[in-house]
């Protein structure tokens, strides 16, 4: 008798929490400024909406970058700054229905193309960017993300453009050929360094050089190759490799730090190690690349000439 009042209980207590699930309820309590939460399945429920609608408030809109669809939707990009910057560069594209103003799942973001024109060579090139667009977090769906590693900054010497495509709920559209502004980094900052294997060249992208604080790091990466023609975009190199790494502080009589782990190719195409920095100032992370067989591609010197500089 005991135990049937148990499952009693837990069943009531179960079916109470299911209904407090509801979406129903959640947008009761939520409100959005710009944002009319309706029962539209193109669209996020409050408790995405407001979730994404949080993740904007930390990233900064780039408004040359907007566009219109099919003119019932609007697409929006974000870079955590609002520019650009030389190396690796996030973009964070969302769009809205702009009856509602909610935000819409169901976004694809494909050719993104940055193209760079030499004036004073009269020639193009572009630079590493994504494979393709990808899910922030599931915990908000509307929000996708692409990545821009730039060899360049704006000069008198080059001028930057950047064209993209999106479907939103099977509509198609997209920005052409915009001029954008590429920043050169702070000084003591470096993130993007090639290398030459043979005829081709490849490309070290640092993606999450911002987060690193003392102690010990994820490092992670991405080995981009270059394209022929040099305009269309350089995909992620299908070829394996393995990068170790030995950080230094010229600064400090390039003393190093112990328990530093090698980058290795994981299944989503980023390359994932550890570094341990044990102080704050300007670390040189100097790079050696081995192929599958375990020969050295680049580095390998004892302060390899191939490296990124990051400042903590």
């Amino acid at each position: 008798m005991k135990k049937a009042k148990g499952l009693i209980l837990f069943l009531a207590a179960a079916a109470l929490t299911a209904c407090n699930s509801n979406d129903d309820v959640v947008q009761d309590g939520i409100e959005i400024p710009g944002i009319t939460i309706t029962n539209d399945a193109d669209c996020c429920s409050a408790e995405e909406a407001l979730n994404t609608y949080n993740f904007l408030k930390t990233v900064q809109p780039v408004p040359e970058l907007t566009t219109e669809v099919d003119g019932k939707y609007i697409v929006y990009v974000y870079t955590k700054t609002g520019s650009f910057h030389t190396g690796y560069n996030e973009l964070y594209f969302v769009s809205t229905k702009k009856e509602t103003g909610n935000y819409i799942k169901d976004l694809t973001v494909t050719s993104s193309t940055p193209v760079m024109y030499m004036s004073k060579m009269n020639m193009y090139h572009s630079t590493p960017v994504s494979d393709k667009s990808v899910i922030v977090n599931y915990d908000y769906l509307a929000v996708k993300r692409v990545w821009i590693s730039f060899l360049m900054s704006t000069s008198d010497a080059g001028s930057w453009t950047y064209s993209y495509e999106v479907n939103v709920l099977g509509k198609l559209g997209g920005v052409e050929k915009k001029d954008i502004v590429v920043s050169e980094l702070p000084e003591e900052q470096s993130w993007l360094k090639s290398f030459k294997v043979e005829n081709d060249t490849y490309y070290i992208s640092l993606a999450n050089a911002k987060d690193w604080r003392t102690g010990k790091n994820e490092v992670k990466a991405y080995v981009s190759k270059k394209n022929t023609p040099a305009t269309i975009p350089y995909g992620l190199a299908e070829e394996t490799f393995t990068i170790d790494i030995d950080p230094r502080m010229p600064d400090m009589g390039n003393h190093t730090s112990p328990d530093n782990t090698p980058l290795l190719k994981q299944e989503d195409g980023s390359y994932r190690g550890t570094v341990n920095l044990t102080m704050t100032g300007l670390w040189r992370i100097h790079l050696t690349v081995t192929d599958e067989q375990g020969s050295i591609v680049a580095g390998g010197e004892e302060l390899s000439s191939l490296y990124w500089d990051v400042t903590i």
